[in-house]
C-alpha cells in the first residue's frame, strides 16, 4: 500500500483574498513595497494577486507573518499594520456587519461566516453575565498564535465593530495566546488597555450591554439576501464539512497530550455528541479519522527515515508494541517491513 492508498483525499484550508487586499493598503501606508514585503516573506512560493474573488492557500500565511517583523524592521508591525488599515466592505461578510440590526446580530454573523474569511478561524461568542468574550482563535499546522497577525486582526475587528455601533464599541480588556513582548508601550496606547499575554485564547473581552447597540446603517432587507449569499459561499466550501476539520485539527494535534474528542469538540464550539452525530451523517467518526491521520502521518514519518520509536509517539503511541499492532492491522506488516519494502531497488 502507498500513501496515495493509505488515506483519501481532503480539502486544504483556504482563507480570502480580503486581508491580504487591505494589508497591502496598509504597507503602502506605512512607506513599504507591499509587493517586494510579500516575494520576500514567501521566498518564491507562488502567489496569485489578491483579487475579488478566489481563495488563497491557509497554511502559506504563517511565512509571512512570522517574518514580517525582521523584513521591516518593526517589532510592532502587526499594531502598526492594524493602526493604519481602513476597514471597508469587501466581501459579504463585511457587508452582513454593516447590514445587522445591531451588535449582536453582526457578532453572530461574523462568528456564522468566519470560515469564509478564513478556514483556520475557530471564534466563537462567550457570554458571562455582564461580560462577553468574543474567542477570536485563529490556528494553524505547526504554529501556535501568531503575534503580529493576532495584533493586527484584533485591532482590526475592534474598527469593524465600532463601524457598526458609531464609534461605541470599546473593549474591557483583551487575551492574547502568545508570550508577552518585552515592550507593551505600544499595546497601550492603541488598544487603551495593558492585554493579557499567554492566555488560553485570543479574545476581545466588552460588556454584554453593547451588544443591544443598534446600527444606523441597518438594513434588514439587504440583510436577507447577503445572508442567503453568505449561506451559498458557506456551502461551496468543500473543505468546510466537519470531517475535513477534524481532520485537520487531529493533524495538528496529534502526539499531543489531550488529542481526543473532548478537546477537538472545545475547539471546534461543539458538545462531543454534536460532534459524533455530524460525523456519523458524513459517514464517518472520530475514531476512524484518528486512526486515518496516524496511518498517514506514520507512513510520511517512515518515509522521511524517522526512527520507529520516534515515529510512534509522533503518532500518539506512549509504548511501541500498541503501534507496531496498530500499524500491522493497517498495512499487514512491521514498520520495518513496510520501509524496507518502500526503499528495495526497483528491478
Amino acid at each position: 500500500m502507498n500513501l496515495e492508498q493509505a488515506s483519501h483525499s481532503s480539502a486544504a484550508l483556504t482563507h480570502s483574498p480580503t486581508l491580504r487586499r487591505l494589508l497591502y493598503e496598509a504597507l503602502a501606508s506605512l512607506g513599504l513595497d507591499p509587493t517586494d514585503t510579500y516575494r520576500r516573506a514567501y521566498q518564491g512560493v507562488p502567489l496569485p494577486p489578491p483579487l475579488f474573488s478566489g481563495r488563497e492557500e491557509h497554511d502559506n500565511a504563517p511565512l509571512f507573518w512570522q517574518a514580517l517583523a525582521g523584513l521591516t524592521g518593526d517589532v510592532d508591525i502587526g499594531l502598526h499594520l492594524g493602526e493604519v488599515m481602513k476597514p471597508r466592505p469587501l466581501d459579504v461578510v463585511s457587508y452582513l456587519l454593516l447590514a445587522s440590526r445591531d451588535l449582536r446580530e453582526a457578532v453572530l454573523c461574523f462568528v456564522r461566516y468566519q470560515h469564509i474569511l478564513s478556514g483556520g478561524f475557530a471564534a466563537r461568542l462567550e457570554e458571562e453575565g455582564e461580560t462577553v468574550r468574543l474567542v477570536l482563535d485563529l490556528n494553524y499546522r505547526g504554529f501556535g498564535s501568531l503575534r503580529q497577525q493576532m495584533e493586527c486582526l484584533a485591532l482590526l475587528l475592534i474598527k469593524m465593530l465600532g463601524s457598526v455601533s458609531d464609534g461605541e464599541f470599546a473593549v474591557q480588556g483583551i487575551d492574547f495566546r502568545h508570550p508577552a513582548p518585552r515592550r507593551l508601550s505600544e499595546h497601550r496606547r492603541l488598544f487603551g488597555l495593558t492585554p493579557r499575554f499567554a492566555q488560553a485564547h485570543d479574545a476581545l473581552i466588552f460588556p454584554s450591554a453593547l451588544l443591544a447597540r443598534p446600527s444606523r446603517s441597518a438594513n434588514p432587507r439587504l440583510f436577507a439576501l447577503l445572508s442567503q449569499q453568505a449561506e451559498l459561499e458557506l456551502a461551496e466550501l468543500a473543505e468546510n464539512q466537519l470531517f475535513n476539520r477534524v481532520r485537520y485539527w487531529l493533524t495538528g494535534n496529534l502526539g499531543q497530550p489531550g488529542c481526543n474528542l473532548k478537546a477537538c469538540a472545545v475547539a471546534l464550539d461543539l458538545s462531543g455528541g454534536a460532534l459524533q452525530r455530524g460525523l456519523a451523517a458524513q459517514g464517518s467518526s472520530f475514531r476512524a479519522l484518528h486512526e486515518e491521520v496516524r496511518r498517514q502521518r506514520a507512513l510520511e514519518l517512515l518515509g522521511a527515515g524517522q526512527a520507529i520509536r520516534e515515529v510512534a509517539r509522533a503518532c500518539g503511541f506512549a509504548e511501541l508494541s500498541p503501534f507496531y499492532r496498530a500499524f500491522r492491522r493497517w498495512f499487514g506488516c512491521t514498520p520495518q517491513a513496510y520501509r524496507s519494502r518502500c526503499t528495495a531497488p526497483q528491478t
